[in-house]
């Protein structure tokens, strides 16, 4: 155990460090403090020592100089069970530190500012704060270090349960994140100078991260897995869902849920989005959930068993009893009428997550591949179906339009090669992830027969262009009569006119949604 009994406290976000102080009081620990932060605690009657009358040596330089001196971080590196560090310490009148409280500049928060000039973002790179934390944090047998306010509390707890001591795992637990902190942080500011300020990347990539649980396993059972997520929350996506039931949370459910929860939120009629390993396997747009919910069960019932069932409304009892009839490893929706949470009562495994539906805030999208992460900004793109070309004799009914939209945002969350049919908001066939487009649509039309659906008059979206007409021959033969597609092939010219023998209607959108 760590016994607190000196520490000190110099933040710049300064929220519930009165809280913090004022528990540290209640244990009679001594605390030293810097400019604005020893002001506060002053005026808020909580005893504290200025780190200048500490040192016998005054801030200095604009303040860029007050904690950098042998008796701040001797006491903080200085080893308790290491004689020869406690007998230097005693002979320069150096007392032990036992926690450390640093947050840093804000050099995050000034770099988003449109008026950053390099001079103000190098002013707000803080140096006596790094410093501490990784001395605090390399120290950690001996001293306790918090660098984050929201883990204010948690400390609190802690030092509550042990009558003014804390554990040394605890301590440690804190030194991880503290390391990280300054690992990010340090990141940021190379990132910032590195990019000549032209880079859209660098102060969004230092986002830390924070542990939220362990899943039950990885992709697969020998595999360990957990769930992070950034220390910023973004209301709207994945990460901010709240489980009301079901057993423990599994890294595939997760990867599922986040397509069917991004796919489904950008329909605005009541819809239901069906996802078995990371694809769309049925998605309907209709007047209720209930009927939604049929609709996209009936374009693929095999597929449907043991996948993610996501609403982009509150799910009601009649539509939840009709659920409970299949096999679902999640739940998805806004949220959950009292009906709906009591129909599942005899499914207890089944895991019911409630998010809110707001324009998410994330920014990057990231793939680890071998020794490194390729990044990029997410696709979010929306299309004005009224700007894309109609390069064929034929031009689409209202309805069409309507449908082909429908079919382009399911395309945008269907692995590529991706070929989407649907009619009436509905999908009818979804071939995914094959080598060559042509195999996708002989799937997806094969997927339709075997449920035993008809394509004649369907719609049909394609994630990228038609590189050949044999694509198109075999949407012909199965009765569609519109294809979407992005265009820019060197065949586009082959795959118009194989189109126009066809008597089908083609959309050119210029824009393509690769997802792999």
């Amino acid at each position: 155990m760590i016994k607190i009994k000196k520490a000190l406290i110099s933040v710049s976000d300064k929220s519930y460090v009165l809280e913090l102080a004022k528990c540290l009081n209640s244990f009679d620990v001594e605390i030293l403090s810097t400019g604005g932060t020893a002001k506060l605690l002053k005026e808020n009657k909580i005893k504290v020592t200025d780190v200048s009358d500490y040192t016998k040596f005054p801030e200095m330089l604009d303040g860029r100089v007050k904690t950098l001196h042998p008796k701040i971080h001797g006491g903080i590196l200085g080893r308790r069970d290491n004689t020869e560090h406690i007998e230097t310490m005693k002979n320069h009148g150096i007392d032990p530190i036992d926690l450390v409280v640093v947050n840093l500049y804000p050099f995050e928060e000034t770099i988003k500012q449109e008026d950053c000039s390099i001079e103000l973002a190098i002013e707000n790179i803080d140096i006596g704060g790094p410093a501490m934390i990784r001395s605090a944090a390399k120290n950690y047998q001996h001293v306790a270090v918090l660098t984050n306010s929201n883990d204010y509390q948690l400390f609190a707890d802690e030092i509550n349960k042990n009558q003014g001591s804390i554990s040394l795992d605890f301590s440690f637990s804190l030194a991880k994140k503290a390391f990280g902190r300054t690992s990010a942080y340090d990141s940021a500011i190379n990132n910032y100078l590195s990019s000549d300020n032209q880079n859209q990347f660098p102060d969004q990539l230092t986002k830390t991260i924070n542990k939220v649980m362990d899943l039950r396993y990885g992709e697969n059972p020998h595999q360990e897995a957990a769930f992070y997520k950034d220390s910023i929350e973004d209301i709207g996506s994945l990460s901010s869902f709240e489980q009301i039931q079901g057993k423990k949370l599994s890294f595939n459910n997760l990867n599922d849920s986040d397509t069917a929860w991004e796919c489904v939120k950008k329909f605005s009629h009541p819809s239901c989005v069906i996802v078995k390993h990371a694809n769309p396997c049925g998605v309907a747009s209709s007047v209720s959930l209930k009927e939604s919910y049929k609709a996209a069960f009936k374009t693929d019932p095999t597929s449907a068993f043991g996948g993610i069932i996501a609403f982009n409304k509150s799910l009601d009892e009649e539509t939840a009893s009709l659920i409970t009839n299949q096999f679902a490893e999640v739940i998805i929706a806004v949220d959950f009428s009292e009906g709906a949470i009591k129909a599942f009562k005899n499914k207890p495994n089944v895991r019911l997550l409630k998010i809110k539906i707001e324009k998410n805030n994330t920014e990057f999208d990231f793939k680890k591949i071998g020794g490194g992460w390729l990044i990029q900004t997410p696709d979010i793109h929306t299309l004005d179906i009224n700007d894309c070309s109609i390069v064929t004799h034929l031009e689409p009914t209202k309805e069409q339009l309507d449908d082909m939209k429908f079919a382009w945002i399911v395309s945008q969350y269907v692995k590529s090669n991706a070929i989407v049919f649907c009619k009436n908001k509905q999908t009818l066939g979804i071939g995914a992830g094959q080598m060559s487009r042509v195999d996708s649509t002989k799937i997806a039309s094969h997927k339709a027969e075997n449920a035993k659906i008809d394509l004649t008059q369907s719609v049909v979206a394609s994630d990228a262009f038609f590189p050949f007409r044999d694509g198109i021959d075999v949407i012909a033969r199965h009765g569609a009569k519109c294809i979407i597609q992005p265009g820019g092939s060197i065949k586009d010219e082959e795959v118009i006119d194989a189109a126009n023998e066809h008597g089908i209607v083609m959309l050119f959108t210029n824009i393509r949604h690769f997802k792999h």
